[in-house]
């Protein structure tokens, strides 16, 4: 397997953390428990900020691009497919955001709302991660040239090097670490949610 792919299969492992953290968050939720504006705040933060401008700019600006040199269009097939569930991905997190942003206690609404768009978020990017690990990395790396793999390992490496990649990347991390701390995951829901119905299916 590529290095550049194991990058983003390492990316893909704490962002399923951090999911099941959301998961615990909007099932407590749901159940009648407190919750804060800030934490809110936090979990749209990580997801915006690493799964989506860290992660999922990885893929969309580079991964992607190669693949539609090498026969994959971006207007249909496995790489619209991906982009399309980003799209969807960042309406839900933009929710979650934009509650998260409001002040005073959450209002029953906006409650509903959170629960709505975070058990859709979760189970959405649970299975564009299966069918990326799965499905879409491998057709890249038997499609794209290893030299052009190693080209793009290394401008992952750069944006990461960089003082401000860095410092972004730390502080996403210490933000998981405490989200999942404070929101423990359920072993028994991340097991049935990675062994979803369909999620391995066509692109």
């Amino acid at each position: 397997m590529s290095e550049a792919i194991e990058i983003l299969m390492d990316e893909h492992r704490l962002i399923e953390q951090v999911l099941g953290s959301l998961e615990t968050f909007a099932f407590n939720l749901q159940n009648g428990a407190d919750a804060d504006r800030q934490t809110l705040k936090e979990f749209g933060g990580f997801f915006s900020g690493f799964a989506d401008k860290c992660h999922h700019a990885k893929e969309e600006d580079r991964l992607f691009i190669k693949m539609n040199q090498h026969g994959f269009p971006k207007d249909y097939g496995p790489v619209a497919v991906m982009l399309a569930e980003h799209a969807e991905g960042r309406s839900h997190v933009g929710v979650l955001l934009e509650i998260g942003a409001g002040n005073g206690p959450l209002s029953p609404s906006e409650r509903d709302a959170i629960i709505e768009h975070a058990l859709a978020y979760i189970p959405l990017l649970r299975s564009h991660i299966i069918k990326e690990d799965n499905i879409l990395y491998p057709m890249a790396v038997q499609a794209i040239p290893p030299v052009e793999m190693d080209a793009m390992l290394a401008e992952f490496k750069a944006s990461e090097q960089t003082a401000e990649g860095e410092s972004e990347h730390k502080r996403f991390r210490a933000m998981a670490e405490r989200l999942v701390q404070s929101y423990p995951p359920d072993p028994a829901r991340m097991v049935a949610g990675a062994g979803c119905s369909g999620c391995t299916g066509h692109m």
